[in-house]
C-alpha cells in the first residue's frame, strides 16, 4: 500500500524570469541568474547552519506546468527522450530540482546564484548539495551524444 503527501511550499523564488522562454535552455545554458528563496517565517528556524554550505538542491513545484508527456524532445537535441532522461517541465508529478550556489543568508531570505525557476514559483525543499561521485565517475547519457553530434 503506497502512501501519497501533499505538498506545501516552505517559500517561494524570487528572480529575474517572468516567463519560461526567458530561462536559459539547451546545450551549453549558463545558469547563472541571481534571485532569492524567501523562505515563509515558520520555517525560518529550518535554515539553522545554512550557511556553512556552498550549493543547495532546491525541490520546487513546476506550478504552471500543465499536464505531462511521456516523451518529449527537449531544446539540446532533435530526438525524442523519455521524460525521465529529461529536465523537462511537462511531469506526471511537476517537481522541479535545481542546484545553486548560495551567495549569503539574511534572515530568511537566501541570495543565491543559479536561478532557472520563475518568479514566484514555490519551493518545496531545501537540501545541502553534497555528493559522493566523483565528476569523473558521472555519465551524462544522451546529452553527451548530441553534444557530439553538433561539435561534427
Amino acid at each position: 500500500m503506497f502512501r501519497m503527501f501533499t505538498s506545501r511550499p516552505i517559500g517561494f523564488v524570487r528572480g529575474p524570469f517572468k516567463e519560461s522562454r526567458e530561462i536559459p535552455k539547451g546545450l551549453g545554458a549558463k545558469h547563472e541568474a541571481e534571485g532569492t528563496l524567501d523562505v515563509l517565517p515558520e520555517f525560518e528556524p529550518g535554515l539553522t547552519d545554512i550557511e556553512g554550505f556552498s550549493h543547495l538542491f532546491v525541490l520546487w513545484e513546476f506550478d504552471r506546468a500543465q499536464g505531462f508527456d511521456l516523451l518529449s524532445t527537449p531544446p539540446s537535441d532533435d530526438r525524442p527522450h523519455g521524460v525521465f532522461a529529461t529536465r523537462s517541465p511537462r511531469r506526471p508529478n511537476p517537481v522541479g530540482l535545481t542546484v545553486v550556489e548560495l551567495l549569503r543568508r539574511e534572515g530568511r531570505t537566501l541570495h543565491v546564484r543559479g536561478v532557472d525557476m520563475l518568479d514566484g514559483t514555490p519551493i518545496l525543499d531545501i537540501k545541502p548539495y553534497l555528493s559522493s561521485v566523483p565528476a569523473e565517475g558521472l555519465r551524462r547519457g544522451w546529452l553527451a551524444e548530441a553534444e557530439a553530434r553538433r561539435s561534427e
